[in-house]
């Protein structure tokens, strides 16, 4: 889940869940203090008003006392005289949080409890009609009291009056209650609602966050050996996932720091090796020289060329390490041109044979491309190809009868060129990496053989640089084969 999908329904949520529960505390909560209030105080057909608006519930509360003392006011005013009767009647009150007051031609004759002066100058005059109904009357103030007011005349004649005052302060407990109830449960609705909200987006970010932390201190450590667990499809996640891909890179790239450290090492060792025997040679041909011992011109003649020859394989060794340095820099300027196929091939393989036969090697060259096929190539380097495949060729030939055979074909819009020998071959295992750079086959570093390890490197390079591409076919004990294949060059037809 997205991030900001997340914090969306977090909101939502927020704002949704807290509602959704408070209207169903409120309602249950409701219902159980309603009947709560029907079954204390003996009223029926109540509902949310008599919580919502306290001054009408208080009104409901008194209404049966209020009835009751209006009959006996109008029936019988004698028991207004009757101080057991009025304080029956203030005690029904008192379970209801009122009292009962009664006044004679303006003097209070009987009051159902401690009264202050206060109350006694807010109680409405004799004949006062707005307290005298079932509703009475609302005092604010200091006082927070409901009045209803019954007038009557006492026997002798004497004005009187009852009031049922009902401290507003000291209203329904069940009300108290609800409305408590209703604060804390809507508190902790928030407060849940919020945790859960809190704990949902925290666990979403926070997870993740510890992962790549633990992941950024192995790195920092060195260490690569871990992977990185990706459970979410978030924006977190997805950095997650770079993260991973990053280590896995780094990772990729240390070991091949490591394989190009080791590879360096053995190309140090064997150009170290390979300079070193020609050195040697070169010093003791001198020596002899200079001991006296080409004492005829025949030896002296073979001193100097073996001299010579050393010579030269020196300088072929460095000019390909000279030559490996910028191919693998990319500071070779390549020259291309439109080359055909034929002429080209004919004038290398008229070279080759020359060189190959020399060394009694048999040469074999065929060409089954027309005339008219042309490719884009540098021609030097092209020629560079070649000779490092059939020197390498040449160089691992263990056969009495050695042979080389040059083939160029047409395989629709690519030249592909075979060079074929009936060396020793090579291994399926070593196959696969012949074309690697400081990769070498022979092992054992002998000075007949022995090599660089990066001329076929080189061929691969360059190939690729023509847009072609280079492989090998061999079986062990009868030879090998490299092809490569460089695309034709093709007129474009211009509209006129």
């Amino acid at each position: 889940m997205k991030l900001k999908t997340r914090l969306i329904m977090g909101f939502v949520t927020v704002m949704i869940l807290p509602l959704i529960l408070s209207l169903t505390v409120i309602t249950v909560f409701g219902q159980m203090q309603i009947r709560s209030i029907e079954r204390n105080y003996g009223i029926t057909g109540a509902d949310y008003t008599i919580i919502t608006n306290p001054i009408s519930a208080l009104n409901q509360v008194t209404e049966p006392v209020f009835h009751q003392l209006s009959i006996t006011a109008n029936r019988d005013t004698s028991q207004m005289e009757e101080d057991a009767y009025l304080e029956e009647i203030n005690k029904e009150l008192e379970m209801m949080n009122a009292y009962l007051i009664t006044r004679r031609d303006g003097e209070i004759e009987y009051q159902g409890e401690n009264i202050s002066q206060d109350i006694v100058n807010v109680l409405p005059e004799y004949g006062t009609k707005e307290s005298s109904s079932e509703n009475g009357v609302y005092v604010g103030g200091d006082i927070q009291a409901l009045i209803k007011q019954i007038d009557f005349l006492y026997p002798n004649g004497q004005e009187g009056s009852a009031y049922i005052v009902t401290n507003v302060n000291d209203a329904i407990p069940e009300v108290r209650e609800y409305i408590s109830n209703m604060l804390v449960s809507i508190v902790l609705i928030l407060a849940l609602t919020a945790g859960i909200m809190i704990i949902w987006i925290y666990r979403g970010v926070a997870i993740p966050l510890g992962q790549m932390k633990i992941a950024t201190q192995n790195i920092k450590e060195g260490n690569l050996d871990f992977e990185l667990e990706v459970e979410t499809d978030d924006e977190i996640g997805q950095l997650c996932r770079d993260f991973e891909e990053m280590r896995l890179r780094l990772k990729e790239t240390s070991s091949e720091k490591v394989e190009y450290d080791k590879r360096s090492k053995e190309l140090i060792s064997n150009i170290s090796h390979d300079l070193k025997t020609p050195i040697t040679a070169i010093k003791g041909y001198v020596e002899g020289i200079m001991d006296g011992v080409a004492d005829t011109p025949e030896k002296m003649d073979r001193y100097i060329r073996t001299i010579y020859n050393k010579a030269n394989d020196m300088d072929n060794l460095i000019n390909e390490l000279t030559l490996y340095s910028k191919i693998d820099a990319n500071r070779i300027p390549y020259n291309f041109s439109t080359i055909s196929v034929n002429d080209y091939f004919d004038d290398c393989a008229e070279d080759l044979k020359i060189d190959i036969e020399a060394r009694g090697i048999k040469f074999d060259y065929l060409n089954y491309v027309n005339r008219d096929v042309k490719i884009i190539a540098d021609a030097e380097q092209l020629k560079r190809v070649i000779n490092n495949i059939v020197s390498n060729s040449a160089k691992y030939m263990n056969k009495s009868k050695k042979q080389i055979h040059l083939r160029v074909k047409d395989v629709g819009d690519f030249v592909q060129v075979e060079i074929e020998d009936n060396g020793k071959g090579i291994g399926a295992k070593e196959l696969p990496y012949i074309f690697e750079r400081f990769y070498r086959t022979d092992a054992s570093r002998n000075s007949a053989t022995g090599g660089s390890g990066i001329g076929l490197s080189i061929v691969k390079k360059i190939i690729e640089e023509h847009g072609g591409k280079i492989w090998a076919t061999s079986k062990e004990g009868t030879g090998t084969i490299m092809y490569f294949v460089i695309r034709k060059y093709q007129e474009v037809p211009v509209n006129e």
